[in-house]
């Protein structure tokens, strides 16, 4: 199986340090959808880990948040393209959990719904957690610099980012590197 997972805020959608609590407010960023269907066209599937603290702090309740990704579905249908599952933490920052990144446990929920090692599977995000929880899964780190990544553009990476991450515009970006380095092929498991 071709599986890229990706971070939601900052990624996909347009991040706020006030959070992204409506369908109203989640807005898709230039080019992003239009990659995640390049991606499904070329073969591979996706799937979001996101941290979703407002949850856990009262910001915004389930209904609100799949009525979000209802949202982002129906717009990234109308683009030919698909998320095969969506994956959150719902904690906020001190519960401790094992599911909030830099953790890995949502991906380790990723893996085991799949059924796949997640060694090499492309983990794409706009900030240092999101690949920490990626690398401690062992998923290939890819930042992009838009969201919170948007303050590293120019600059060299900060050495806390895991060995071997690459960095891409947006995530239009990465679906080019993508698409053109595997010639549409995972890497073997």
């Amino acid at each position: 199986m071709k599986l890229v997972i990706l971070d939601r805020d900052g990624t996909i959608n347009a991040d706020s340090d006030e959070y992204i609590k409506s369908p109203e407010e989640w807005q898709p960023l230039p080019g992003a959808l239009e990659a995640i269907a390049r991606l499904n066209h070329a073969g591979w599937h996706a799937v979001i880990a996101s941290n979703q603290s407002g949850l856990g702090r009262g910001l915004f309740d389930v209904a609100s948040l799949n009525a979000m990704h209802a949202k982002m579905h129906k717009m990234l249908s109308a683009q030919g393209g698909r998320i095969d599952a969506v994956f959150y933490c719902p904690h906020t920052p001190d519960e401790g959990c094992r599911c909030r990144k830099p953790q890995p446990g949502l991906f380790e929920q990723i893996a085991e719904r799949f059924g796949v090692d997640l060694k090499g599977v492309p983990v794409v995000g706009d900030g240092l957690r999101d690949l920490q929880a990626g690398s401690a899964a062992g998923c290939e780190p890819h930042l992009v610099l838009t969201g919170k990544g948007a303050a590293l553009k120019g600059l060299p990476l900060p050495p806390e980012y895991p060995a071997g991450t690459r960095t891409h515009e947006d995530l239009a970006a990465f679906a080019d590197w993508l698409i053109t380095t595997r010639h549409g092929g995972a890497k073997p498991a």
